[in-house]
């Protein structure tokens, strides 16, 4: 007998809901690829010094790591507290961006600017919206 999954009630913002999989998704893949390096290029846990395709790799998923921190929160507190479809727009935007800094990244070091500076001006647009939002509700 089928096990019936539950409904959830229709507050619950899906869009940046699937931003944050998307983001989750996109942390995996770096974790995947700092594994992939580590066999390709013999480094064992849990060293973290090789070759520089390696720590390009291990850059990508470190830096990755430290963005999601800023960037899960702004965006669920913007959704939440401002604009679903704005948070959500920011969020797939930033994704995009995050995908475009590590295929660069990993390419070489010189062309991981341009991703690297629209997801941080995504991040700190929707840390802005959350702001706004939050002063919005605590004034009202």
């Amino acid at each position: 007998m089928p096990i019936p999954l539950p409904v959830l009630p229709p507050l619950v913002p899906a869009l940046p809901a699937l931003v944050t999989l998307l983001a989750l998704l996109l942390y995996l893949a770096t974790v995947m690829l700092v594994g992939r390096a580590r066999f390709r290029h013999g480094i064992k846990p849990p060293a973290s010094d090789g070759p520089e395709p390696f720590l390009r790799a291990l850059r990508v998923q470190q830096n990755t790591l430290e963005q999601l921190v800023f960037f899960l929160p702004s965006l669920w507190l913007a959704a939440l507290f401002a604009s679903e479809s704005w948070a959500s727009l920011l969020g797939f935007i930033w994704v995009g961006a995050r995908v475009a800094y590590a295929v660069g990244y990993l390419q070489a070091p010189e062309k991981r600017g341009p991703g690297f500076g629209i997801s941080l001006l995504a991040g700190v647009a929707l840390w802005l919206v959350a702001l706004a939002g939050v002063l919005n509700a605590l004034t009202a």
